[in-house]
């Protein structure tokens, strides 16, 4: 009686674990692929490499950017905070490098807004974009490169 159940227990523990092996291994393999055609750059295009070939990094820039801006009504305070996004690691370095300018260059683009462009989603982008634009103007000058893809806003809050 005993042998049955403890062959069955068995059993069931291989199948169990044959098959956990293979999900593993189908796991293992779709992301090993997935993540090398992702960052594979053709050989003889190292730097020359399209954009959208090469890795994306993102840059957590350290502190949020706390700042007033005037309104019709009254005044407001907002704080936003930023992240960079580059492809390849030339321009992740480069960027880090240049923290101090990209957080001085932002800060006055968000500085140069009103309330109500920071009200409307439509105002938000539009300030988004002037910031990405200042960036690769101000990153061109210091580096011969745009070096930042995108401007990306993770957080927002006006008072």
């Amino acid at each position: 009686m005993f042998g049955g159940k403890r062959k069955k227990i068995t059993v069931i523990s291989v199948v169990s674990i044959m098959v956990a092996a293979m999900i593993a291994g189908a796991v293992w393999l779709y992301s090993s692929v997935s993540i090398a055609s992702q960052t594979t750059v053709e050989p003889s295009a190292t730097s020359t490499a399209a954009p959208l070939q090469m890795s994306a990094y993102y840059i957590v820039l350290p502190e949020p950017f706390i700042f007033n801006v005037i309104g019709e009504e009254r005044d407001r305070l907002v704080q936003i905070k930023v992240q960079l996004m580059v492809r390849g690691e030339t321009n992740e370095g480069l960027a880090n490098k240049h923290i101090p300018l990209i957080e001085s260059r932002l800060l006055q683009t968000f500085s140069a807004t009103t309330v109500e462009q920071l009200r409307q989603p439509l105002g938000r982008e539009q300030l988004r974009q002037q910031a990405l634009t200042a960036l690769q103007a101000t990153m061109n000058k210091m580096t011969d490169m745009p070096v930042i893809e995108r401007v990306l806003f993770t957080g927002f809050v006006m008072q």
